[in-house]
């Protein structure tokens, strides 16, 4: 098997399988439907094994729809935080269910979607998330994602179908039951009278420490409550957790005042902007983030580009770091080729598909004609 190029996203197939079978056996117990967000994992050569177990995805955008319905085969969900006039007629066409982020939105589109068969619906604001880093908590009273209670009238407006809710990240099954008591509390009058409620995104399922088992019976309990509700949940980083790695290669090593820097051929602001925005630790094959008995070569890690801040502070190495060595930053495969961009001309890192063995099922490198037709 020929060495895989760095630097590379490289999505590990059994891992992802294994992920996909706990999320097809909650849905089948708790009665549920779960699909794939695309705004945090759009590898669609990974769709069809996807599709194996998943019976939809959601879409945020007319790209994202267009990928789904090419790549994944079915229709997706849709809801975007507003919708392009030029888009919109397209995104209806391809749609199964479309959510707006207003009412006034909805009303203003009634034409193209009434008499359709479009499941319209609208996404609410229960101003409850457990999330403490401002820029993941949609659940802000003042904020610009879904409609707060005062805002809507005392029943549905007609044609309205269904509910959509989205105030976690990466969160536990306890806060899935909080959410679902705070939307019972807010919405319970909307919920007798649609269709269908979606509970976005942000269960982390399949992280090792979760309540799976807590999760079901919170499903269970809701659909004994609206038995005529079509309930959905949307995760993405739940799908591909722990399913994915990044590998790199030190270029140089820079030392300033006892202050060694290793120069990798990544950069955290083009390939892992999460480590710079929420901010996220990532965890580094071989070396801690923390002081450690054994742990004795510190290193700073620096990215490609020429932003100042385009680097991680300390890790700690068992041995000395050269020129060569091969790093691996361990689950990025959520939130990560998504987010790349080619700031600086940066190379984007391969993406790719191996099974248990390491062989290659699906791969995709980056030229300078990528770089070339984004710029012109």
């Amino acid at each position: 098997m020929p060495p895989l190029p760095s630097p590379a996203f490289v999505i590990e197939a059994d891992k992802l399988r294994k992920n996909l079978e706990l999320i097809a056996d909650v849905a089948s117990a708790s009665g549920v439907e779960i699909i794939l967000a695309l705004k945090a994992f759009a590898f669609w050569p990974a769709f069809p094994l996807i599709a194996d177990y998943l019976p939809s995805a959601t879409a945020s955008s007319l790209n994202e729809a267009r990928l789904i319905h090419k790549h994944f085969g079915r229709k997706p969900h849709v809801y975007a935080p507003a919708y392009p006039p030029a888009d919109f007629a397209e995104m209806a066409s391809l749609a199964h269910f479309l959510t707006f982020n207003t009412l006034t939105e909805l009303e203003r589109y009634r034409p193209q979607w009434e008499g359709t068969d479009l499941s319209v619906g609208v996404r609410v604001n229960p101003e409850y998330s457990p999330v403490t880093t401002d820029l993941y908590n949609p659940s802000n009273p003042h904020g610009r994602l879904g409609e707060t209670l005062p805002n809507l009238p005392t029943k549905p407006p007609k044609g309205l179908k269904g509910l959509h809710i989205h105030t976690l990240c990466e969160s536990d099954a306890a806060a899935t039951a909080t959410l679902i008591e705070r939307t019972r509390a807010q919405f319970g009058h909307y919920l007798e009278q649609i269709e269908w409620l979606n509970l976005g995104g942000g269960h982390l399922m399949t992280r090792a420490d979760y309540d799976v088992q807590g999760l079901i019976a919170t499903l269970k309990s809701l659909k004994s409550r609206y038995p005529h509700l079509r309930i959905t949940l949307e995760p993405g980083s739940a799908h591909v957790w722990q399913t994915g790695y990044l590998q790199c290669t030190v270029l140089d090593i820079v030392n300033n005042y006892g202050t060694q820097t290793l120069m990798l051929d990544v950069s955290f602001t083009c390939h892992m902007p999460d480590t710079l925005e929420m901010p996220y630790r990532p965890v580094l094959q071989g070396a801690s983030a923390e002081p450690a008995e054994g742990y004795h070569y510190p290193y700073r890690l620096g990215g490609m580009s020429c932003l100042a801040g385009d680097y991680l502070d300390t890790y700690h190495f068992r041995q000395p770091a050269r020129v060569g060595d091969t790093l691996v930053f361990e689950d990025m495969a959520h939130y990560t080729t998504v987010k790349s961009t080619m700031f600086n001309g940066v190379p984007h890192p391969a993406i790719v598909l191996v099974d248990a063995d390491g062989e290659v099922l699906a791969e995709r490198t980056f030229t300078y004609d990528d770089y070339e037709a984004r710029m012109g």
